[in-house]
């Protein structure tokens, strides 16, 4: 059993193939929400911007917390984005690949 087995809430951070735009979101099913993201399943602005690269995540048991951490990384500049994913991913790495190959 992995941390993503239960029930839990993610806040994420995705951004397109050259890392301009991010987009910050959260979920109770990661990968069916980056899954989605990818495939274009849902009209609006990752489809437009063709944001699909999984770099950073947290992982919340409360849904009150996680939505409150999505409103706090929602309201970073740029730079604090960057340095919060580089704080896990300092490759920016899609770890998409890497959350899916633990199945």
């Amino acid at each position: 059993m992995n941390e993503f087995d239960e029930k839990h809430y993610y806040v994420y951070i995705i951004t397109n193939r050259h890392h301009t735009v991010f987009y910050t979101g959260i979920t109770n099913d990661l990968l069916r929400r980056i899954h989605e993201h990818r495939t274009k399943v849902v009209k609006g602005f990752t489809q437009r911007y063709n944001i699909y690269k999984l770099l950073y995540f947290e992982i919340f048991d409360s849904p009150i917390n996680a939505i409150q951490r999505e409103k706090q990384i929602k309201k970073y500049r740029r730079e604090k984005k960057r340095a919060l994913i580089d704080s896990m991913n300092p490759e920016w790495r899609d770890l998409y690949d890497e959350i899916t190959d633990s199945f």
